[in-house]
């Protein structure tokens, strides 16, 4: 159930821990897959900024990688032992992280996700996260429209490049693009990838640059006539056209994408991403600087799934389907919507 702010946060749930009067006495954590994508540098800012207003004291942390659970476990503990009441996660590793989660919440702390629910999603109170099938349906919808233009008379030949094994976001966005494309695919409560005979080539790019690359470099290998590009995040997409200009395909396929940060845009901009889908991480860990304040200070708990929103981004708009252009979309690139 989608839930606004106002009422997230009017919902209740009274815990054990003491409430703190002042301000500076509230502790809280964000805990980040890496600290090196842009989007999580971003959803860390604006933490930063919401503990910067609020005058409260902000414990972060983040793994090594996407799958880097065990970094993220130990940080758990380490910041409820330092005080914090509140703590905001993507988790690495949805299930792995959940024992863990289930500990300090027995404890009365309030977890809330950011971007990435765990599995099951309720090991945490709340979710404040991009509804990434519908951020997936959009540049499906864009890819069906514009490969006709584009690519007159050809039949679909995809490449996905997927985020990592196992992470609940990457199916939504993967199956969401499929359904978006009139592709057979599965909802967005399915943690499978879903596969269709015009998808050539499936890999992960760890949603890393130079392994986007490398997945690329390896589908046109083995199929050089692939023409439209689905990557799950922006790094990736910019790996992917690394690989089609080096084999000289760049003009030959479309990318498309999911992020909306600032170099992605720029990609939107340039021609290197035909479309791309716009996340607000800024507005997810702001949100939930909010949600630890009030529940430290009255102990009221958030709950549900927050949407923080989700734009299309464009050059070339399709008729039928809103989207903003490139200078729109970097005046907004990770932040507010």
């Amino acid at each position: 159930m989608k839930m606004s702010p106002s009422v997230l946060l009017m919902a209740v749930l009274f815990s054990p821990v003491a409430l703190a009067v002042n301000n500076d006495a509230i502790t809280l954590g964000l805990i980040t897959k890496t600290d090196t994508n842009p989007f999580f540098q971003k959803m860390k800012e604006g933490a930063m900024l919401g503990a910067t207003v609020h005058g409260v004291k902000l414990l972060t942390a983040a793994g090594n990688n996407d799958n880097d659970y065990a970094t993220q476990v130990n940080a758990i503990n380490s910041m409820v032992a330092a005080g914090a009441t509140t703590l905001l996660i993507t988790p690495g590793d949805s299930r792995m992280v959940v024992p863990a989660l289930d500990r300090v919440r027995a404890m009365g702390v309030q977890v809330i996700a950011l971007d990435s629910p765990t599995d099951p999603i309720s090991a945490t109170d709340a979710l404040f996260a991009t509804d990434n099938y519908r951020a997936g349906q959009l540049i499906g919808q864009y890819a069906k429209a514009a490969m006709p233009l584009r690519f007159p008379g050809q039949p679909l030949k995809i490449a996905m490049l997927d985020l990592s094994p196992g992470q609940p976001v990457g199916a939504q966005r993967h199956n969401g693009f499929m359904s978006g494309l009139g592709l057979k695919a599965s909802g967005a409560e399915s943690g499978e990838l879903s596969s269709t005979r015009e998808i050539l080539c499936m890999g992960f790019s760890g949603g890393a640059e130079d392994q986007g690359r490398e997945v690329m470099t390896a589908c046109l290998k083995a199929h050089p006539d692939i023409n439209l590009v689905y990557t799950g995040n922006e790094p990736a997409a910019a790996g992917a056209y690394q690989a089609l200009k080096t084999a000289g395909k760049d003009k030959n396929a479309m990318i498309v994408s999911v992020d909306g940060g600032c170099d992605g845009v720029r990609n939107v901009q340039s021609g290197v991403i035909a479309a791309t889908s716009q996340q607000y991480p800024l507005t997810m860990a702001a949100m939930g600087v909010d949600a630890a304040v009030a529940y430290a200070k009255h102990g009221k708990k958030a709950s549900g799934y927050v949407d923080t929103g989700v734009t299309l981004i464009a050059e070339q708009p399709m008729p039928g389907q809103p989207s903003i252009n490139a200078k729109a979309g970097l005046d907004s690139c990770f932040g507010a919507k």
